[in-house]
């Protein structure tokens, strides 16, 4: 396939989205979506002022700025079309983990606050669907149950083989929940929550089922036990934080907890994936957007290029040019920003050794 200009009528871009949203979006915003992702991925920042600028557009900066504007006020763009593309972009849509986690920045006296269902992908967790929180601090129950059943009736609760989540999701109600819907979970918990062993007949810490462990060292307690009032395993180990001191890392599951360290491992990727939104790829918190309508809107945009940047970063990776490896057995640089990188370069030089379309990374077939 031949590198396609953006400004072409006929655009791959273009016809790749446009399959994708089946209709449901006008051809006039089509092609500003992909005006304003292309150029997202150039200048990398959502400032309304650079984005205008890195328009592939014969029209003058200010005429770019005010279809920015107008897009981000007026068009009622849907989130399930967005996450339908996302994860119609998976090459498995079944045995999905999937990582609940929290994002927040602030804006001058404004709290930027979004929780962020993501699944796990390879390195990463690609972004799926959100909640904007117009509050500060932790989601709460229902926000949460909101988003997961969200997602259920979107995609289907059998396309999950569990739920990872750190230590602020915790509550007798939140695991109620997943554990009537049979949604396999591994939750970090705090140290010193409170837990009633069977086995022992009595309430006693979360850690002392862990005390005995060496440092390094993983432990599933065969019992179960109850926390918030729902039975439940406990899986642990022994661990030193960047401060030389010695903690634990327990967690919580439905079933299975012999691999809850394996799953858990994988939640770190949505830390790579909020780090790709930031400050290392589109820099989202440079926004001034502070309307919570008209940032899902941006974000919704953001999360297509951030996939896209990835799915050519792993390409490259994988069949062309692989990243190098450091002596400390990482990689130099991130697939996302890998991908970023090259594809900035293309849409700012034309320059493409791969032989094929960077925009075809986008289609599902």
């Amino acid at each position: 396939m031949k590198n396609t200009s953006l400004g072409s009528k006929d655009s791959t871009l273009i016809s790749v989205l446009q399959s994708h949203f089946k209709g449901e979006i006008s051809l006039p915003r089509v092609k500003l979506i992909c005006l304003f992702i292309t150029a997202l991925c150039k200048i990398k920042t959502i400032n309304y002022d650079r984005l205008a600028s890195g328009f592939d557009t014969k029209a003058a900066k200010s005429s770019s700025y005010r279809r920015i504007q107008r897009f981000m006020k007026e068009f009622e763009f849907s989130m399930k079309l967005v996450s339908t593309l996302i994860f119609n972009l998976l090459p498995l849509q079944s045995g999905l983990v999937l990582v609940l986690d929290r994002t927040n920045w602030k804006f001058g006296s404004q709290n930027i606050n979004i929780l962020m269902l993501g699944i796990s992908y390879k390195n990463v967790a690609f972004p799926l669907m959100f909640k904007m929180l117009d509050k500060r601090g932790n989601s709460d129950t229902q926000e949460r149950i909101e988003l997961i059943n969200k997602y259920i009736e979107w995609f289907g609760s059998e396309t999950i083989d569990c739920l990872l989540a750190d230590r602020e999701f915790i509550g007798n109600e939140w695991l109620g929940f997943l554990n009537q819907n049979n949604i396999r979970y591994y939750i970090r918990i705090r140290n010193n929550f409170k837990i009633y062993s069977y086995q022992k007949q009595k309430e006693i810490k979360a850690f002392w089922l862990f005390n005995h462990l060496k440092v390094g060292e993983f432990y599933h307690y065969p019992k179960i036990v109850e926390l918030h009032g729902q039975r439940c395993y406990l899986s642990g180990s022994k661990t030193i934080d960047r401060e030389g001191k010695m903690e634990f890392l327990i967690l919580v599951s439905f079933n299975k907890p012999e691999q809850a360290m394996e799953y858990y491992r994988q939640r770190w990727q949505i830390e790579t994936l909020f780090r790709g939104l930031k400050s290392s790829g589109f820099n989202i918190e440079d926004t001034h957007v502070t309307d919570l309508q008209r940032l899902e809107r941006l974000f919704l945009l953001t999360m297509i290029a951030f996939v896209w940047c990835y799915k050519i970063g792993d390409y490259i990776d994988q069949n062309s040019k692989p990243i190098k490896i450091k002596t400390h057995g990482r990689k130099a640089i991130s697939v996302f920003k890998y991908g970023l990188d090259f594809l900035s370069k293309f849409l700012l030089t034309g320059f493409n050794n791969l032989n094929y379309s960077l925009f075809s990374f986008l289609s599902c077939t």
